[in-house]
């Protein structure tokens, strides 16, 4: 076996004229968004920092992603939004694979650069907050939180007077025939959908027909996807967190592990998750 691989004769070697990869992807600027804190230096700092801002790579992908998916279930190309939101699973299990590497941060490292974070803290990320709304967690006090950045307000306030992407599956339903609530679909898209009788039971219908209904059942069941890696995702924060700081409150003024814990009580698409208690008891 060789040692050497000789440069092929085809390969581009001059760039003064022509675009390259580092060109592309703007990876002087990229490269350089790395401005570490702590006095004196801290060796685990970078790692801190790159994990939060590969996180927000991510999330922007989502954002781009979930917004197609949405749009695409308004103009009734369910197979396409369902491409879309396959290409986001795979996203979410790298955000979630990604606290592991954080996770090698021990609470001494940790606690060498942290008071250099200041009140900065990952509750204040607008791209985390604009995906929880695109999937329905609306809150207009979380609004609030971004007056001090007119851009991010903008996208939140936008995002929370605009219908979900459960907002736009509901709306689906309706014009497939389902007999949805009216109420759900005209209603103040900046409150949070709520637990509605009437959809669990249109949903119900759908799992009892899934060959009548199949690419409703399996939207559904893309949607429960979705949904359970996000919780795995808050979960792997919690545990990260927990295992770093332990009890100690959240640089941003949070209770810190409790305030998450209390996240993984929230749902995005409570009655495709009321359908499997009554389907499992087989009665109402």
């Amino acid at each position: 076996m060789s040692t050497e691989r000789p440069m092929e004769a085809g390969v581009q070697r001059d760039f003064r004229q022509a675009m390259s990869y580092g060109d592309y992807l703007d990876l002087d600027r990229l490269l350089s968004a790395q401005h570490p804190l702590a006095q004196p230096p801290q060796h685990d700092e970078l790692l801190f920092i790159i994990q939060h801002q590969t996180s927000e790579l991510w999330f922007k992908l989502v954002l781009h992603e979930l917004r197609a998916a949405r749009d695409l279930l308004r103009a009734d190309e369910l197979a396409a939004s369902l491409k879309g939101l396959a290409r986001v699973k795979h996203i979410q299990s790298t955000l979630t694979e990604q606290w592991a590497v954080l996770a090698t941060l021990t609470p001494s490292e940790y606690a060498q650069f942290r008071r250099f974070l200041a009140t900065s803290s990952g509750f204040q990320s607008y791209q985390y907050r604009a995906v929880e709304f695109l999937l329905g967690n609306k809150s207009a006090e979380m609004v609030r939180v971004f007056d001090h950045d007119p851009t991010a307000r903008q996208m939140l306030a936008e995002l929370l007077h605009e219908p979900s992407l459960y907002d736009e599956f509901i709306a689906l339903l309706a014009r497939r025939g389902l007999p949805v609530p009216p109420a759900l679909l005209d209603r103040d898209w900046s409150r949070p959908h709520t637990l509605d009788d009437g959809l669990v039971a249109v949903i119900r219908s759908v799992y009892e027909d899934p060959h009548g209904h199949w690419d409703i059942y399996e939207t559904c069941e893309e949607l429960v996807d979705l949904e359970d890696n996000f919780q795995f995702w808050r979960f792997r924060h919690l545990k990260t967190v927990e295992r770093v700081i332990g009890a100690a409150r959240g640089t941003g003024g949070s209770s810190g592990v409790p305030f998450l814990r209390k996240a993984l009580e929230l749902t995005f698409f409570p009655e495709l998750y009321a359908v499997r208690a009554q389907i499992a008891q087989g009665g109402d």
